[in-house]
């Protein structure tokens, strides 16, 4: 599998994927959807566009043989870490190993830019999620946080908490 840094001209296709991955119809097809804990998108245009040209900010995709972005992951420094999100696969291509070899590549990247910490954040009712990560080496690091989110990013449909997790790299 080949994995590259998103550019400007992958946009288009990120929003299409990660919307589907994670809220509406289509992402029920997947084990990763939020549909029924929040409504609306999960992300907009201009964002990906301020994350691709943060130069503390990675997205990695893999791009399928057909030309189309089917995975991608969102990559942050943030001081001594390295933050992990959007781990996305295409609800279609899910089960088939693409989200460990994205995790994978990106834990890599995390160490070439000498981060020995990945962390991320996981909706505390998201079992099924938060064991895969735990058998990847990730673990809750006892403190959770609401989830705040502003619109552009979707509309809670209750009030949701999240763990933090880390990995030791």
């Amino acid at each position: 599998m080949h994995f590259t840094k998103a550019t400007d001209t992958d946009i288009p296709q990120l929003v299409a994927l990660i919307n589907s991955a994670y809220r509406g119809e289509v992402s029920k097809q997947g084990w990763t959807s939020e549909a029924d804990m929040i409504g609306g998108q999960r992300i907009d245009a201009a964002s990906l566009a301020r994350y691709i040209a943060d130069t503390d900010t990675t997205i990695l995709k893999y791009t399928a043989e057909d030309q189309q972005i089917k995975g991608c992951v969102y990559l942050q420094v943030k001081g001594e870490k390295m933050y992990l999100g959007l781990l996305t696969v295409s609800p279609l291509l899910q089960d088939k190993g693409i989200g460990r070899q994205l995790l994978q590549a990106a834990e890599a990247i995390a160490v070439n830019h000498n981060k020995f910490t990945m962390t991320m954040t996981v909706i505390s009712t998201r079992y099924e999620l938060i064991s895969w990560y735990e058998r990847r080496g990730y673990v809750k690091t006892g403190e959770m946080i609401p989830l705040d989110i502003p619109e552009t990013f979707g509309i809670l449909k209750a009030p949701l908490d999240m763990y933090i997790l880390e990995k030791k790299l």
